[in-house]
């Protein structure tokens, strides 16, 4: 069964005194409500993921990032046996340059933070196995499997390199 085309997109900022700090947001509606998740979403048809990165993040956090911002942090293959339509291809960016401040969407409570204190508890359960390498400026590539209750990683297969 094909994978639906999905891009991440991971603000990043530099606070004096305080270190590394991502953008995530409280997913309000929809796919993964209750959790934190990253600025993104599905790609459209005609549009490229850098695109479709751009526009999500400024649908879901007011925020404009341009194109020639984002950085490749890599591609996940997200694979759930029990719902294979829910299959996901995900391209993975990050920035550090943009326009604007976050504000609440419809669909997204955006807020910053710390690199170094991730909120993995409160995300999809395979976050952990890829989100610090992709925001501490690693490409990412990995396969991750999903158990049946669609929920929990059944395994991860990933790599990482520094760029």
């Amino acid at each position: 069964m094909r994978s639906t085309s999905v891009t991440l997109c991971f603000l990043l900022r530099e606070r004096p005194g305080i270190g590394p700090e991502v953008l995530l947001g409280l997913k309000k509606t929809g796919f993964g409500i209750g959790k934190i998740v990253g600025l993104g979403g599905h790609v459209e048809a005609g549009e490229t993921d850098a695109q479709a990165a751009c526009r999500e993040v400024y649908e879901e956090a007011g925020i404009t990032v341009l194109e020639e911002d984002l950085r490749d942090a890599g591609l996940i293959e997200f694979v759930f046996p029990a719902r294979p339509e829910w299959n996901m291809s995900t391209r993975l960016f990050t920035s550090r340059r943009w326009a604007g401040d976050p504000v609440e969407s419809s669909e997204i409570v955006p807020e910053w933070f710390l690199v170094s204190a991730l909120p993995l508890e409160r995300m999809w359960q395979d976050a952990e196995h890829w989100l610090p390498a992709a925001v501490d400026g690693g490409v990412v590539e990995a396969v991750i499997t999903l158990n049946e209750d669609n929920e929990t990683v059944a395994s991860a297969e990933y790599s990482s390199r520094s760029v």
